[in-house]
């Protein structure tokens, strides 16, 4: 009798173990009871009945998923390669379980799916120039459509925009070609602004023969510093006005002033 008794403390001992589960922090327990649904338990210790109950762990942290290089065409009819990376999480075990079969291979045939249909909307510099608003776009769809599995898609980012060769050349020749543009513009611009400058400053020095000549001793100033074996001197208009009137006043027999010398 001692020795059945023993048989049956062994087997219940043994059954108790073999119900022991340990979840971490991060884990959470699925438990089914004869097929069906029960509860979600853990962390920690946990009890689960044998051959009654079955259990499916789930792992809550953020997955980090790379998503494979993917063939784009652009709304522009350019071919490229775009890889990209999700990161997800779970945040319902009981749905991730039962909504879906794998929700990790179905989160990641999702994403190359949306991936190539979010992209093929837009063109190559959308592509190129923003990023942050097609990997928002990309995880608002991607969070709509795993929210029934239990997902949450927490962020999406574009890795990599591979382009062949030929289109290489052709965007360093186009932008090229836009700096060069900017640099005649610049130009222009400065030239305009420039000649208008000088059109007002040429229409003060007429209106003010005091800065005339003000500026007239600057350049000569400016002339000696240089160092010039010869230098011309230029005759101020003014100065040859006043020679001029002298000569006709001369010529009449008149003073400068224009008063007679015969008295």
């Amino acid at each position: 009798m001692s020795t059945v008794l023993l048989v049956v403390i062994g087997v219940l001992v043994a059954l108790v173990v073999a119900s022991l589960r340990i979840l971490r922090e991060y884990e959470r327990g699925v438990i089914f009871l004869l097929g069906r649904f029960y509860k979600v338990k853990g962390p920690g210790l946990i009890l689960v009945i044998p051959l009654i109950q079955q259990m499916v762990r789930v792992d809550l942290r953020t997955i980090v998923m790379d998503v494979p290089s993917q063939d784009v065409i652009s709304r522009d009819n350019v071919s490229v390669k775009v890889n990209a990376v999700l990161y997800f999480r779970v945040v319902d075990p009981e749905r991730a379980v039962i909504q879906v079969e794998d929700y990790y291979g179905a989160t990641s045939q999702l994403a190359q799916t949306t991936l190539r249909s979010v992209l093929g909307q837009h063109e190559l510099d959308e592509m190129l120039a923003e990023r942050d608003k097609l990997n928002k776009d990309i995880q608002d769809i991607l969070d709509d459509q795993t929210d029934a599995w239990g997902i949450k898609v927490a962020n999406v980012e574009i890795k990599h925009v591979d382009l062949d060769e030929s289109m290489i050349r052709a965007i360093a020749q186009q932008a090229e070609a836009e700096r060069s543009r900017r640099a005649k513009v610049i130009h222009a611009t400065g030239e305009k602004q420039a000649s208008r400058e000088l059109r007002e400053a040429a229409d003060e020095l007429a209106t003010n023969p005091q800065a005339l000549q003000l500026r007239y001793l600057q350049t000569l100033n400016d002339i000696a510093a240089d160092q010039n074996s010869t230098i011309i001197f230029p005759l101020p208009m003014e100065f040859l006005r006043a020679m001029e009137s002298f000569s006709r006043a001369a010529d009449a027999g008149l003073k400068p002033d224009g008063t007679s010398d015969q008295a």
